[in-house]
């Protein structure tokens, strides 16, 4: 969220934990993208904030509920609380039960066995979830359509539409199995706990190779998850470039500093192969 936002975005999480007779006198930013994630002390629980006109925030507490009791290593929303979500104004906030870190850095075994468990936990079930050329088309769509991506160069459109697509068509025809994914499994949705690691986040859950989800981790993580492909595994990098770059290129993307992640991520792509995987990019940019 833009810096101008979130003080409205604490405000409201704040109001709704007092209201559930949550002692929240504080709040602490622990990550802000698009949506923002606080702890609120001396409770200590996890609230995540968004904006109420956007959808999936239910659904990502009911998946949650639905993996932690198939046993997967995820986050689970705060006992204290009804499951839902509470809206005010202009926010929409859920609450989750707040992890001690238990090291400043995960290990990458660690990382790649817990994500190997949250996998075939969650092939052991049956959840409506779209599939992963679902959020390549959502993609597609912003940097297809003018209207939706007005700063994006007509240069930059034409690589982002022709990768994209490529892409698509690709890793469909390589034919690999697929299973219900987490979508998102990067370093910002693992939390390392005294419990483990836990994953959070499910609102992007998709239905592909898990080689889709591998391309969103360190690539330490993906020397120690069995039996990776890694020509799927470089196709997937370099669709997660492109579908982020995508992202924040589209109106009203409030990623912190969206322009200059957009226009790094492209940079990535003009550059060519090896592709650089998304925690590298991430460190890029934060370092500047």
């Amino acid at each position: 969220m833009e810096p101008y936002v979130v003080s409205g975005a604490i405000a409201a999480a704040t109001e709704i934990a007092t209201s559930l007779d949550l002692r929240a006198t504080n709040a602490i930013v622990l990550h802000n993208s698009n949506k923002l994630a606080l702890r609120l002390t001396p409770c200590d629980v996890l609230a995540r904030v968004t904006h109420a006109d956007e959808a999936g925030a239910q659904i990502e507490v009911d998946r949650a509920r639905r993996l932690a009791a198939a046993g997967c290593p995820v986050g689970v929303v705060e006992p204290h609380v009804d499951p839902l979500v509470y809206m005010r104004g202009r926010f929409a906030v859920t609450m989750w039960t707040y992890y001690e870190p238990a090291s400043p850095q995960l290990s990458a075994v660690d990382y790649a066995q817990a994500l190997a468990r949250l996998h075939a936990g969650m092939a052991s079930l049956d959840l409506a979830s779209p599939r992963f050329t679902d959020r390549i088309a959502d993609a597609e769509q912003v940097a297809d359509e003018p209207d939706l991506s007005p700063e994006l160069a007509d240069s930059d459109r034409a690589l982002l539409s022709s990768t994209l697509g490529t892409l698509r068509r690709r890793i469909v025809a390589h034919g690999s199995k697929e299973q219900l994914l987490h979508g998102e499994p990067h370093p910002g949705n693992v939390l390392s706990t005294t419990n483990g690691p836990l994953f959070i986040d499910f609102e992007t859950s998709c239905y592909g190779p898990v080689e889709f989800d591998l391309a969103y981790v360190p690539e330490a993580v993906c020397e120690h998850y069995p039996g990776v492909d890694r020509e799927l595994l470089d196709d997937c990098r370099q669709l997660v470039l492109a579908m982020v770059a995508a992202w924040r290129w589209s109106l009203g993307d409030e990623f912190p500093n969206r322009r200059r992640w957009g226009q790094e991520f492209l940079s990535a792509l003009r550059h060519g192969p090896p592709w650089p995987t998304l925690d590298k990019m991430t460190r890029r940019l934060e370092d500047w």
